[in-house]
């Protein structure tokens, strides 16, 4: 279950995609997941 203020963020980087232009739900979850993917791959490296 999502928290309040994960879910914010969420939010807040859907509706910045969204205002990009990514409006397919597909892309955006997609971009999210490569967005967790590096993050994860720099919290590894530091």
């Amino acid at each position: 279950m999502l928290t309040g203020e994960l879910k914010n963020k969420v939010d807040k980087i859907w509706e910045t995609l969204w205002t990009a232009g990514i409006s397919n739900p597909l892309t955006v979850i997609e971009q999210l997941n490569c967005l967790l993917f590096i993050k994860g791959l720099d919290d590894e490296h530091n």
